[in-house]
């Protein structure tokens, strides 16, 4: 794959995924596998989307709740590792239908009742980390549930933003260690491409700061649940 097909690809991927805290992975790991095989194409966007969450912390740094942010990071560790032991041995089409179907139901309720909030709590927190934490380990696209929990709780637009960054840096790393220790490598392109593709991956989380702070509070969440559903329709309808 050219390196300039990939730069515009992270770019997007990097300002969907700072704005709406999920998207990255979803965005990029479909097209990358059809050119490189499973493993290398999740420790190739891991390693961007481990960026992505570093340039939201930065940009987005007023936001930080650590008691929010160590909630779902701890249990989300954990299930990570799980995650990511088994994303070498199972099929991850069923599980893709079944969260893509989860979340578009979740948001036709969102917009039914528009009221809807669940108050941050240790529990709720432990939970969300956990699953999203096993589905960033099992194929990449644990963020989309995150989102899910976080748009639940009704956050402001920083705290948000902030919170998924630091929660997913967490996770991130995790799974980006058990990759590497059960073998998979970037080729050479792509790993002397990172030159390249990681101050672009910047470059999408500034355009996408800078859109955020267009976005009044009141439409924040909808915006997110917005993609959610789209994300929703993708995994359902076209799970690989």
């Amino acid at each position: 794959m050219d390196i300039l097909l990939i730069l515009p690809i992270v770019i997007a991927a990097s300002f969907v995924g700072t704005m709406t805290g999920f998207g990255t992975s979803t965005i990029m790991v479909p097209v990358f596998l059809f050119f490189y095989p499973a493993p290398e194409t999740l420790l190739f966007v891991g390693i961007i989307h481990w960026f992505g969450n570093i340039w939201k912390l930065l940009l987005f740094k007023k936001g930080f709740q650590w008691k929010l942010i160590l909630s779902f990071g701890i249990p989300g560790i954990a299930a990570t590792f799980l995650g990511a032991s088994l994303m070498f041995n199972i099929s991850t089409i069923l599980l893709s239908r079944i969260l893509g179907s989860f979340l578009i139901i979740y948001v036709i309720y969102l917009f039914a009742k528009s009221s809807f909030k669940i108050k941050p709590s240790l529990h709720a927190g432990a939970f969300g980390g956990a699953v999203s934490g096993f589905l960033a380990g099992i194929f990449g696209m644990g963020g989309a549930v995150r989102g899910l929990f976080l748009t639940a709780f009704d956050l402001p637009k920083a705290v948000y933003i902030t919170t998924a960054g630091a929660i997913a840096l967490i996770i991130d790393s995790t799974r980006l260690t058990t990759y590497f220790a059960k073998g998979a490598r970037l080729e050479h392109l792509l790993l002397w491409g990172l030159l390249l593709f990681i101050p672009a991956s910047f470059l999408g989380a500034k355009l996408a700061q800078y859109t955020v702070n267009k976005i009044p509070q009141e439409h924040f969440r909808k915006v997110v649940s917005v993609f959610l559903f789209l994300i929703g329709i993708k995994l359902l309808l076209w799970p690989k």
